[in-house]
């Protein structure tokens, strides 16, 4: 997919059109279509110079990739703009493929399903912030509400104000006022979409030292988010050139970024800030799949792709799940689609050294881009798996992920860590035996029952790592049964 925005132009490649895509390859280039377009009524010429070859570079390295599909699609600056059409003329007969100019509606609505691809209970306002537009949606438990399409783009507001702030503010308060459903925002959740946006976190992840480097699902409180903004809103040139975390074509956008989210989040009165890396590329592939396939947890999907795509001998999620369900009798169902893909994820780095597979696994679901999480959650998921590979829990490689955990989430991740790590040493990651094995209580006995035709009989690492699991679920007694 190739979206051509009023800032950027970027070619993401997916591998295949389903509930959790991966990404196989992502490039953008920052052109500045919608530069100078509110004066001028016509994209930039300089950016026409720089969108034009590099949209056939995409082009032809994802056909030399052998995508089966290549989508075109383009936005605010080319919709606007009076040369728009001759823009897209141009670049049809010099790619071969058709560009697909979405409405303000259009965008806006394929933004809000992609915060609700990757964020199902999503309820609040989301807000994709371009070049040229700021889309507007509401979002009820993942459901797509009222929207709006407002002229507030950085690049617009830049040309349109210069560095008058109080101009700028003025012009966004007053595109704010004639939004009534706005106030609907009050005390729920605001979804930011955009580069712009997405750099604001990041920003605030590296000056508050977050143990966790993941944007999305990064959230912090409506007052936090409004200090955030209304400093960087107010820096000037050479301030912003200190701020090395971003991208020099992107701090450009930053200040006029940063004072629309401020004033928007006075407006709305929303009580949290919740970043998304899902937007209108992935909304455009979710609106495609049938309505089974957007049921599906994104969470879960991508937790059983790997699974299957990494595990020795396939995904042993499910199974893995059945065998300990015993030790947890009262989770809810949060608590329990966790704990499935933890499951899921237990054997990711059975290839790695021994010395490292437990640091390595960590990592990974620490970083891996998941959706349909949160960052309790995936540290969670990290931390079980951790313990799974046999580290101790209060392993100092483990503390960016125990920082984000109550006790007791502490506490269920070690019985869990635990369980799979007898189970794994009792079924050496065969079906066949989680299917004829597993565990039973009956009071404060621990029961391990073994296939009962002798044929997998237990060994001494079998009853050391069934001790350990007695220890963490507090067992008085353990017993082994055939």
């Amino acid at each position: 997919m190739v979206d051509i925005g009023s800032n950027s132009i970027r070619l993401v490649v997916f591998d295949g059109v389903k509930r959790a895509p991966a990404t196989v390859f992502n490039e953008k280039v920052l052109c500045g279509l919608g530069r100078g377009l509110q004066s001028s009524g016509r994209l930039s010429p300089e950016g026409v110079a720089m969108a034009v070859p590099n949209l056939v570079r995409f082009t032809s390295l994802a056909r030399a990739m052998g995508v089966g599909r290549i989508d075109l699609i383009a936005t605010a600056a080319v919709r606007e703009a009076s040369d728009g059409d001759a823009f897209r003329q141009a670049v049809e007969q010099q790619c071969g493929q058709p560009i697909r100019i979405l409405s303000g509606e259009e965008e806006a609505e394929l933004s809000a399903l992609g915060v609700i691809a990757g964020n199902p209970r999503a309820d609040g306002i989301m807000g994709d912030l371009g070049g040229g537009s700021l889309e507007l949606v509401e979002v009820n438990h993942g459901k797509v509400g009222r929207s709006t399409t407002l002229a507030l783009g950085p690049l617009r507001l830049m040309e349109g104000c210069g560095d008058d702030r109080q101009k700028a503010r003025r012009l966004i308060d007053k595109a704010f006022d004639k939004v009534g459903w706005l106030s609907e925002g009050k005390g729920r959740s605001f979804y930011p979409v955009g580069g712009t946006w997405r750099n604001l976190a990041r920003l605030h992840i590296e000056q508050h030292r977050y143990p966790l480097h993941a944007i999305h699902g990064h959230t912090i409180v409506s007052d936090e988010a409004i200090a955030l903004t209304r400093g960087i809103s107010r820096l000037g040139k050479s301030s912003l050139s200190g701020i090395q975390q971003v991208s020099r074509r992107r701090r450009e956008t930053l200040p006029m970024g940063s004072l629309v989210l401020s004033r928007l989040l006075r407006k709305a009165q929303c009580s949290q800030v919740t970043f998304s890396t899902y937007g209108l590329r992935e909304g455009y592939l979710y609106q495609q799949l049938s309505e089974e396939a957007q049921a599906e947890d994104p969470l879960l999907s991508a937790a059983a792709e790997i699974a299957e795509r990494e595990g020795r001998f396939g995904g042993l999620g499910e199974g893995l799940m059945g065998w300990c369900d015993s030790l947890f009798p009262d989770e809810d169902e949060e608590e329990r689609r966790l704990r499935l893909a933890a499951c899921h994820l237990s054997d990711l780095t059975w290839r790695e050294h021994p010395d490292f597979r437990a640091i390595q696994a960590l990592r990974r679901i620490l970083q891996y881009p998941l959706v349909g999480i949160d960052h309790p959650g995936r540290a969670f998921i990290a931390y079980t798996v951790f313990l799974r590979y046999g580290e101790s829990p209060n392993a100092k490689e483990a503390a960016q992920a125990g920082a984000l955990l109550s006790d007791r989430w502490k506490a269920r991740a070690a019985l869990l860590g635990a369980a799979l790590r007898l189970a794994y040493r009792v079924s050496g990651a065969t079906r066949w035996v989680l299917d004829h094995s597993g565990l039973s209580i009956d009071g404060k006995v621990l029961t391990l029952k073994l296939p009962d035709d002798g044929s997998v009989p237990d060994g001494e690492a079998v009853q050391r790592r069934f001790k350990t699991l007695a220890q963490a679920g507090g067992f008085q007694d353990t017993r082994i049964v055939v």
